[in-house]
């Protein structure tokens, strides 16, 4: 049942029904765009193995990297909330931006002038394309919920996440809030 449509900004919580999707079980979504062509976000709750300076050479950073979803996970993306900082970035909603000029990212994070709280880099995208985020959330796989959090989602991005929204919304999904992952380890 679609309860909200999704719209930039947005959150997408997995159903507890994605199981097996290596890349979207359990997943929370910021949606950074949507449109009648298609959508983009990135996966807010899952790190990977590496940290920044482990991808780019030229930077001793050791802020996390997230997988941002299945598409282009050969790329660098970022999600902040200092654009007055951060040259040429585009408001996705509620005081978060999207991109901006990356030599400027670096020189920022030389100077330790960026932390976990302010910027959160991912490998890689989610993106639908036209009507296909449509044909998911009717088939249930998706819940559409606002960003309650405004700009305090930078630090609410934590593996529990999912699970805290599974919570939140009570009735049936409390029960998946502590099921384990894999439901053959019941």
């Amino acid at each position: 049942m679609i309860t909200l449509k999704p719209k930039k900004g947005n959150l997408l919580i997995a159903e507890p029904s994605i199981i097996g999707d290596i890349s979207f079980n359990r997943s929370v979504i910021l949606l950074a765009d949507h449109t009648v062509q298609g959508s983009i976000g990135f996966i807010l709750n899952k790190p990977l193995e590496y940290t920044l300076s482990d991808l780019i050479p030229e930077t001793t950073s050791n802020l996390k990297v997230f997988n941002g979803g299945p598409v282009e996970q050969d790329n660098l993306y970022f999600i902040h909330q200092v654009p007055d900082l951060i040259p040429n970035s585009i408001e996705i909603s509620l005081g978060i931006y999207w991109g901006g000029d990356f030599e400027v990212v670096l020189e920022l994070l030389e100077q330790n002038k960026l932390s976990e709280s302010d910027i959160r880099f991912f490998l890689g995208y989610s993106g639908w394309d036209a009507e296909q985020l449509e044909n998911e959330l009717h088939s249930n796989s998706w819940i559409v919920s606002e960003n309650i959090y405004e700009k305090e989602l930078m630090g609410k991005c934590c593996g529990s996440f999912w699970k805290e929204k599974m919570m939140e919304l009570g009735g049936d999904y409390l029960l998946w809030s502590n099921a384990p992952e894999n439901p053959s380890y019941n």
